[in-house]
C-alpha cells in the first residue's frame, strides 16, 4: 500500500441496551479507544459504566440556544470522566447528547487527556462548524508531552476524526476547500470540481460545487426572497443565513451570498436560493448545459461501474 492511500476501517457500534436510541458504544478495530454516547435519558447508564471512571475526554452537545440551526458543544477532560462530566452537565442546559472517550486498557494519563482536550478545542474552533461553549482555548504548546506521546495522541485524534461523524458529530470536519480558501479566486479553489447552476426566470442565478458530501453555494450567487411560498423545511435556515449576514440584500426581492456556504444537500441549497421547497436534484444543472444534477450523478455512477 502506497503512502497516503486510503483504506477501509472497521467500526463496531454496540447498542448496549439493544435500542437504537439507547446507550451506544463505538470502537475501531485495533484501537484501544472507547467512545460511549448517551442522551439525557440514558445519562445515568453512561456514568455508571466502568470505562467512564477512567482518564479521558468528553463532549456535551446540543442545539445552540443563541443561534438557530447551530450546534453548541462543550469539551472537557478529567482523571475520572464520570465525575467531571456530571459536574459539567449540571451547569449546562443546552446539551442533549453526552460523549465520553476513554480507553479499554486505561492507558491515558492526565497529560494525555489535557493534550487531547486542548487539541479537540483547537480543531473544533478551526473547523468552525459548531459553537464552542468553552470559555478559554488551552494552549497545546503548554501540554508538554514526550515526542512519542504526542505522535500517539495525534493518532488517537485521527481515529476520533473517523468515529465522531459516524455517531453524528461533525465538529472536527474541516470546512470544504471552496469555503475555507476564500483568499483564493473561485476558479482556483474549485479547480477540478464540476460547477452546477440555477438560472431562474426571475433573473436569479446561483452557482455551486459539491465537495466531500456537501453542496456549497458560492459567493456572489443570488437568492429570491419574499415570494410568498410557505417554506416548511428550510425557512429557519434561510433566516439564520440572513441574520448571520451570509445572505445580504441585493436589489428588489433578491439576496446575495456574501460568502460561500455549505449545505447538506442540493435540495437544501435550492430551497434557500428559490425561496421554496425544491428538488435540488432537478433544479441544479451542470453549468452551461441542461444536464440535471440527478442525470450527472447517474452518469458518474455508470462510468464508475464500467471502469470496475
Amino acid at each position: 500500500m502506497s503512502t497516503g492511500e486510503t483504506f477501509g476501517r472497521t467500526i463496531q457500534l454496540f447498542l448496549v441496551d439493544g435500542k437504537p436510541t439507547g446507550l451506544r458504544k463505538a470502537t475501531i478495530h485495533g484501537w484501544t479507544g472507547v467512545v460511549l454516547v448517551s442522551s439525557q435519558s440514558t445519562f445515568a447508564s453512561l456514568t455508571s459504566r466502568e470505562e467512564v471512571d477512567r482518564t479521558g475526554v468528553y463532549v456535551l452537545t446540543g442545539p445552540d440556544p443563541d443561534k438557530q440551526g447551530m450546534t453548541r458543544v462543550y469539551i472537557g477532560s478529567a482523571n475520572s470522566v464520570r465525575e467531571r462530566i456530571k459536574q459539567s452537565a449540571e451547569k449546562r442546559e443546552f446539551w442533549e447528547t453526552a460523549i465520553a472517550v476513554t480507553t479499554s486498557d486505561d492507558d491515558l494519563s492526565k497529560g494525555h487527556a489535557e493534550y487531547l482536550e486542548a487539541r479537540l478545542i483547537e480543531l473544533t474552533a478551526q473547523a468552525g462548524r459548531v459553537t464552542l461553549d468553552n470559555g478559554t482555548q488551552p494552549d497545546t504548546s503548554r501540554r508538554r508531552l514526550p515526542e512519542a506521546d504526542v505522535a500517539n495522541m495525534e493518532q488517537f485524534l485521527a481515529n476520533l476524526r473517523i468515529i465522531l461523524p459516524v455517531i453524528g458529530l461533525d465538529m472536527l470536519k474541516p470546512q470544504p476547500r471552496a469555503v475555507r480558501q476564500t483568499a483564493k479566486p473561485v476558479e482556483e479553489r474549485t479547480t477540478g470540481d464540476v460547477q452546477f447552476e440555477i438560472r431562474h426566470k426571475s433573473g436569479v442565478q446561483a452557482t455551486a460545487v459539491e465537495e466531500e458530501g456537501e453542496f456549497i453555494v458560492l459567493e456572489g450567487s443570488e437568492a429570491l426572497t419574499g415570494t410568498g411560498y410557505v417554506q416548511q423545511s428550510y425557512g429557519g435556515l434561510k433566516e439564520k443565513l440572513i441574520a448571520d449576514a451570509v445572505l445580504i440584500p441585493h436589489g428588489a426581492d433578491k439576496l446575495r451570498f456574501a460568502k460561500p456556504w455549505p449545505f447538506n444537500s442540493p435540495s437544501a441549497a435550492a430551497a434557500v436560493v428559490l425561496d421554496r421547497n425544491s428538488n435540488g436534484r432537478t433544479e441544479w444543472k451542470v453549468k452551461g448545459s441542461k444536464q440535471t444534477y440527478h442525470d450527472w450523478q447517474q452518469a458518474q455512477a455508470a462510468q464508475q461501474e464500467a471502469a470496475e
